[in-house]
């Protein structure tokens, strides 16, 4: 099968929906399916090989900016936009947007992104076409957000193949834009849903949230865990051996963007509680995780938090660690927890966790719930109450043996369950069932025979 999945790069950030899109083409390509893997806006940054290395960023991130703000940039010369595309400057570039960039001034720009061939990128969609010509002729085209959904027009126009569209927590962005686009975005993105032939959403929450929202019907819906590449969890040996060298040393932990989004503030003052109380003795605190420029400040705040309480020593921040350094993360821990103060269409490192034995503790929000349910490798809390959050962790750390079967019992069903190889098998089915459908001849064509 002959694939294209196209995907929006973050620049100096960890990304969830690139982690889990570049998992899912390296997975692909094992299976011997061509896949090409096209970047657009950033580079990515991964802690895994880069499956879309070789391949130009389209939709270059100056490029788009400068388009949105100058008519008279849409109109300069190729060469100096590909001059303005070379991965170097782009990623001198990240380091600023991340630093700088806000949904709330993005208005208009995303707008402009969803029209598509009427949008101020047009130039872009263009050429990302013109490249996909002299490639191997797709068989199926997926685009990876529901914020890529303005080109998709074109894309069927002109390679009249199936065109598939992943769902990956886009409500949060779209909601957060300005009054004056965001009720215009949803209307562009309803109608351009209109001729995409599949949506795949990454949890049933996300799937009938966004089937209502994009007024959907069901048959254009469908679900799909994410999985991860399970390579160093399944040492049994490293897992068992760090495990019991933290054993008589509680450590509680969190692994995501280190944001307040994230609720890493709501899981520090439910650790302030926990150490007031004093019931789990000797308790530590690990934070890991996504740490970019516009992140720091809230995180020296905690810091300053944790000072005043006396317990700053008693916390590790690790910011932006390899994979190497979150497999070593993940498996000190005895306890994770993020408590999300949004609606998590999934949660990758929910698994993460889960694959290194580690039994989590989630808000009663989004996704989470249905993870819970599904591995059984832990338990919900009250969403944004420090409190309930620390009661929980409280009674699972003072119950070692519910707190091990938990930890087991969420680790098989990740094993079983959410590995890529079996999100990779699942999306192959999906391809083909979409490919088989399409090459059938239509009610229409039918009858006019």
């Amino acid at each position: 099968m002959n694939i294209v999945q196209i995907t929006p790069g973050a620049g100096g950030m960890y990304c969830g929906l690139c982690f889990r899109d570049n998992t899912l083409v390296a997975q692909l390509r094992k299976l011997s399916h061509l896949v090409t893997m096209v970047p657009l806006y950033l580079p990515f940054t991964l802690d895994e090989a880069d499956e879309s290395a070789g391949t130009p960023i389209f939709f270059g991130g100056i490029n788009v900016y400068l388009e949105q703000k100058s008519a008279l940039f849409r109109g300069l010369p190729r060469w100096f936009h590909n001059l303005l595309a070379s991965r170097g400057l782009l990623k001198w570039a990240a380091g600023k947007a991340a630093a700088n960039t806000r949904p709330a001034d993005l208005g208009a720009l995303t707008l402009s992104m969803l029209r598509g061939e009427a949008g101020n990128q047009a130039r872009e969609l263009e050429e990302l076409i013109s490249w996909l010509n002299g490639q191997p002729r797709p068989e199926v085209i997926c685009l990876s957000t529901a914020l890529l959904l303005g080109m998709a027009p074109r894309l069927k126009a002109e390679f009249g193949v199936p065109v598939v569209c992943m769902l990956q927590g886009e409500d949060v962005f779209l909601d957060s834009l300005p009054t004056s686009h965001r009720e215009q975005c949803w209307q562009e993105l309803r109608e351009r849903a209109a001729g995409v032939d599949l949506f795949v959403a990454t949890s049933g929450y996300f799937a009938e949230l966004m089937r209502e929202r994009l007024r959907l019907p069901a048959e254009k819906m469908r679900v799909l865990y994410n999985g991860i590449t399970l390579a160093g969890y399944d040492d049994r040996k490293a897992n068992h051996s760090e495990r019991a060298e933290s054993s008589r040393m509680p450590i509680l932990g969190f692994f995501a963007r280190m944001c307040r989004d994230k609720g890493l503030d709501n899981l520090v003052d439910a650790y302030i509680i926990l150490r007031e109380r004093d019931r789990v003795k000797d308790l530590k605190l690990r934070v890991g995780g996504s740490c970019g420029p516009a992140d720091e400040s809230f995180v020296e705040s905690l810091k300053e938090r944790l000072k005043t309480k006396g317990l700053l020593d008693e916390v590790e921040f690790v910011p932006n660690p390899d994979r190497a350094g979150k497999l070593d993360f993940l498996r000190s821990l005895t306890i994770f927890s993020v408590p999300a103060r949004y609606g998590e269409a999934f949660g990758l490192y929910v698994v993460e966790a889960l694959a290194a034995g580690v039994p989590v503790v989630l808000p009663k929000l989004g996704a989470f719930p249905e993870l819970v349910e599904a591995t059984g490798g832990g338990e919900l809390c009250e969403p944004g109450n420090a409190a309930s959050l620390a009661d929980v962790i409280e009674r699972l750390l003072l119950d070692p043996n519910r707190l091990r079967v938990l930890g087991e019992r969420g680790r098989r069903a990740v094993f079983e369950k959410f590995s890529a190889a079996a999100m990779a098998l699942d999306t192959v089915e999906i391809y083909r069932e979409l490919i088989s459908r399409s090459s059938q001849p239509s009610k229409a064509a039918l009858q006019a025979k």
